[in-house]
């Protein structure tokens, strides 16, 4: 293996100014008993590399905290060059999974992973690496929104805003698989598209009053990959990855607690009983979680577009316009 691993990486001054195609020194130090080394063949971007770019921390924070030149992209798939006694996987493995989000990053040749903070999955032999790469972010927001809806859906009734985003698109699917009955919001044009994912209804956005079709519904919980604020109060638990907010290069998840003072004190009253129950998340690394995706059908497996590693910007661009349907995959192999 070469010392030197060409990659995408981001440093300051928001997107796409902080973009940079580097080359970046391998780690050769023997590997730590939990550790793999993997060469990529393809991974995924997701809003949230938009996001970090533009986060307006990240950038201060000291080289020693996180390097300057910081890693993009969490899903990968690839093989296993070398692995740690304790790892679970050997040479030769062909494998897909996650990694933080910073610092590591999974636009580069070479990966160094500890699979006790990431989550890594043997690769179905009939799964292409693109199809591979394209899964464990979007499922394990799926898998992590229908876990923390479960308890209250009572009457098997869910309501899904932003049925046609990439963990939308499953939580669809997972909440069909329990029986549910899922409402789903989407434009028209991908109504059928939403329907076949396991969506008994639809609501056009486009041409429907979202919340009071919600109303209507009835719905037990509601899942909310969209943002906003529309819909709160309509169901006993209220379950969002994205916050009140409704702009894309705002990052979600529960860190907005730090600075949307109306969103706590929204989840805390709702935790003692002052008004419906309600939290942002952030996906859960469970391997559980992820092996669950293992069963699913190949045609299930959505994929928008496939993009070379020299078009990591244009790919990039494609995401942040939000025109698009299932995940935009780059092929590493180079």
């Amino acid at each position: 293996m070469s010392e030197i691993t060409k990659a995408w990486t981001f440093t300051r001054g928001g997107y796409p100014n902080a973009l940079h195609r580097s080359e970046l020194p391998i780690n050769t130090a023997p590997l730590k008993p939990t550790e793999l080394r993997v060469r990529t063949k393809a991974a995924s971007i997701n809003p949230v590399d938009v996001q970090l770019m533009s986060y307006p921390i990240i950038p201060l924070l000291p080289s020693f905290i996180v390097p300057t030149h910081k890693g993009i992209g969490e899903d990968f798939s690839g093989v296993v060059e070398s692995a740690g006694a304790q790892s679970g996987f050997k040479a030769g493995d062909e494998v897909f999974g996650i990694v933080p989000y910073i610092p590591t990053g999974t636009l580069q040749e070479a990966l160094r992973i500890d699979t006790k903070t990431s989550v890594v999955a043997l690769k179905p032999a009939d799964w292409s690496w693109e199809q591979a790469a394209a899964l464990p972010l979007v499922w394990l927001t799926a898998q992590t929104t229908i876990a923390h809806v479960e308890h209250y859906v009572k009457n098997g009734r869910v309501a899904i805003l932003g049925g046609t985003s990439s963990c939308g698109m499953y939580a669809v699917y997972l909440a069909k698989a329990r029986g549910w009955t899922v409402v789903a919001s989407c434009s028209g044009a991908n109504a059928e598209f939403v329907r076949s994912m396991g969506a008994s209804e639809i609501i056009d956005y486009t041409s429907t009053n979202v919340s009071e079709k919600v109303r209507q519904f009835a719905p037990d919980a509601i899942i909310d990959f969209v943002g906003g604020t529309e819909c709160l109060g309509l169901a006993k638990r209220y379950v969002t990855v994205v916050g009140d907010k409704t702009d894309r290069l705002s990052p979600g998840g529960r860190y907005i607690y730090l600075w949307n003072p109306q969103m706590l004190l929204r989840a805390l009253s709702g935790r003692i009983g002052l008004g419906p129950s309600y939290t942002c998340i952030n996906l859960e690394f469970n391997k559980s979680f992820l092996e669950k995706v293992l069963s699913l059908p190949r045609d299930k497996i959505i994929i928008d577009s496939v993009f070379e590693f020299d078009q990591v910007k244009e790919a990039l661009d494609k995401l942040n316009a939000g025109r698009k349907k299932g995940k935009i995959v780059i092929k590493v192999d180079l």
